[in-house]
């Protein structure tokens, strides 16, 4: 059973799937990933970062929020098991927005490698990379409303800009779903660029709904999923509906993930998102 938000996604074969991975002959091959972005919204691409450079990051991350008592005392940092009880929060802003947010190991972390010089190649063109970078944790047992990423799309947050910004969704660590992995609704991407392009869609100002059976519904739609490992990635285009599952894991494991943002340069920049993600900007 999968949850999100506390409801209960709809089993069935014509409400629930399996997100596609981009087969090995394509991923040289930059027309066929473009055809496959139109026709899917998202490419699953396996393997992209150094699993070793990922789990250096967790380390690191929850190794700077482990003063803040969010991490169990006895356990690696590495593994990420919630403590269970009160953190302190001034200890906690202090070190995700005052350090983490703004470290080299994030900057280094977004701007890898594997990640800068694949939009360079992909985009075909110099890039830009939006600062506002969202980190998330999800602690097992967090289950209203609110509490897992809710169905959007990200053009929402990116209306002063392209709408060809691309997000690429990280796992920092490995993410069966049932420690809350990120899952899009099939093939939405069509329907909103529609409704989008003829001024039919009632424009949300940030998340549709958490909801996700009835959403599926109202589309005639799947939500897909997947486990993720530790090197893995996501990329999207900014039209297509995605959520997050609830973490249900019992050993205390946390989920920790990231989304970055890269575009052309020479598009249309929602200079917005362009300062350090802030705690006035919420968790």
């Amino acid at each position: 059973m999968l949850t999100s938000n506390g409801y209960t996604l709809a089993p069935g074969s014509n409400r629930l799937g399996r997100l596609q991975e981009t087969p090995d002959h394509e991923l040289q091959n930059r027309d066929a990933l473009w055809d496959r972005i139109r026709d899917q919204g998202y490419l699953l691409l396996r393997n992209q970062i150094p699993a070793a450079d990922v789990l250096a990051f967790r380390q690191y991350y929850f190794s700077r929020l482990a003063d803040s008592g969010l991490v169990r005392e006895g356990t690696e940092p590495i593994e990420g098991i919630a403590s269970g009880d009160g953190i302190d929060p001034g200890l906690y802003r202090q070190a995700l927005f005052g350090e983490i947010v703004s470290s080299q190991e994030y900057e280094a972390l977004c701007t890898h490698p594997a990640v800068r010089d694949w939009f360079e190649w992909f985009l075909g063109a110099d890039t830009h990379l939006h600062k506002r970078r969202i980190l998330r944790h999800t602690q097992p047992g967090e289950n209203g409303i609110g509490t897992a990423t809710q169905a959007h799309y990200d053009l929402v947050y990116l209306r002063e800009g392209t709408d060809r910004v691309l997000s690429m969704w990280i796992p920092l660590g490995d993410c069966p779903v049932d420690l809350g992995g990120l899952i899009y609704l099939e093939g939405t991407h069509h329907a909103i660029m529609a409704e989008e392009a003829e001024r039919r869609l009632k424009r949300p100002a940030a998340s549709i709904t958490a909801d996700l059976p009835a959403l599926a519904d109202e589309y005639d739609s799947r939500w897909l999923v997947t486990d993720y490992a530790a090197g893995d990635v996501v990329v999207h285009s900014a039209h297509v509906i995605h959520a997050a599952l609830d973490n249900v894991r019992t050993d205390g494991r946390m989920r920790l993930s990231t989304d970055i943002r890269y575009q052309r340069a020479s598009d249309p920049i929602d200079w917005r998102w362009q300062q350090h993600w802030h705690d006035r900007d919420g968790l």
